[in-house]
């Protein structure tokens, strides 16, 4: 696989075949544009590790596809290479503001291709490992460390995106918190180390539990929660219904616990629909007061927003 793509944008076709032999020679993939507008489409579909343009060309210039490679929506990097006639050195500082990384001089080196290249290819590498760890920053900054599942902040992130989503096609969504019965309890029984392989074997079982579409975050402490995208409340009732019936079924220890012997889940869930104005701030405020009642009903079951669902645990 070639360790650079690179996009030649020239009009004049000797210059074309000069630069493509020599980025070939290095065993780099080159694709060749015979105008601006050719080489800013190319760039669009495909964007390239380095772009080598000349200054003139018909349609979009040198300094304009620059100035638009730096425009470009993702993370990403092109190293931008101006080629300017010999006598035309006054257009080099006016390249490199419009977003040049550097210039070569017309009749075109092998040499100096080769030159650049090798500064093309350590600033690319060193932008895609500036991404790499940019990216995993990320995703570390939006998962809990204990459980492997998002956080608060990628909860609020993703949430407000399902929002919108539900909005746009006028689709419903479900919301359940989950918290973890008498779990003080259960620590100072245990102590916290027992607590936290509890709460590391649950978040595996709501990442094995949820559907595809579906996620899990750990909201805080012992209580987790859950969104249902496009799912009616019927349907967000059978499955937390089932998932509390995991959690029970994990078998875990609890002799301290007001709900039985083992571990235990409580649950509420809020529903939001297209006709209601509630915001996700609010489907959240009912889905917390939903597992409150839940609580206070005796713990180890699912409280919804349809008052005659209130099963009795199995």
């Amino acid at each position: 696989m070639s360790e650079l793509r690179v996009l030649v944008a020239d009009d004049d076709a000797s210059c074309r075949l000069v630069l493509r032999a020599a980025v070939e020679r290095l065993g780099y993939e080159c694709t060749v544009a015979t105008d601006g507008n050719d080489a800013w489409r190319l760039f669009q579909e495909a964007p390239p590790d380095v772009l080598i343009t000349d200054w003139m060309m018909p349609g979009v210039d040198g300094p304009e596809l620059c100035r638009r490679a730096r425009q470009r929506p993702d993370d990403g990097y092109t190293y931008v290479i101006l080629a300017t006639a010999l006598g035309e050195h006054e257009h080099v500082l006016e390249g490199m503001e419009a977003g040049a990384d550097d210039y070569l001089t017309k009749p075109i080196s092998p040499f100096d291709v080769r030159a650049r290249l090798v500064a093309a290819k350590r600033v690319t590498e060193l932008h895609k490992e500036l991404e790499r760890l940019n990216a995993a920053l990320a995703t570390q900054a939006r998962t809990d460390p204990l459980t492997g599942l998002g956080n608060r902040l990628l909860l609020h992130e993703d949430l407000a995106a399902l929002h919108d989503r539900a909005v746009r096609y006028d689709q419903g969504y479900c919301v359940a918190l989950c918290d973890l019965d008498d779990f003080k309890r259960f620590n100072d029984t245990y102590g916290h180390p027992a607590g936290d392989a509890a709460l590391i074997e649950l978040g595996q079982l709501l990442a094995r539990e949820t559907r595809r579409g579906d996620r899990a975050y750990r909201y805080g402490g012992e209580e987790f929660l859950v969104t249902l995208a496009a799912q009616t409340l019927p349907d967000a009732v059978v499955a937390m219904e089932r998932l509390r019936s995991s959690v029970e079924q994990l078998a875990i220890p609890h002799e301290a616990s007001r709900a039985g012997d083992v571990m235990t889940i409580s649950i509420g869930i809020a529903a939001w629909h297209y006709d209601d104005l509630d915001t996700p701030t609010t489907v959240l405020d009912r889905a917390d007061a939903l597992l409150y009642r839940s609580k206070a009903a005796g713990r180890n079951r699912v409280t919804s927003d349809q008052p005659e669902h209130q099963p009795d645990p199995c």
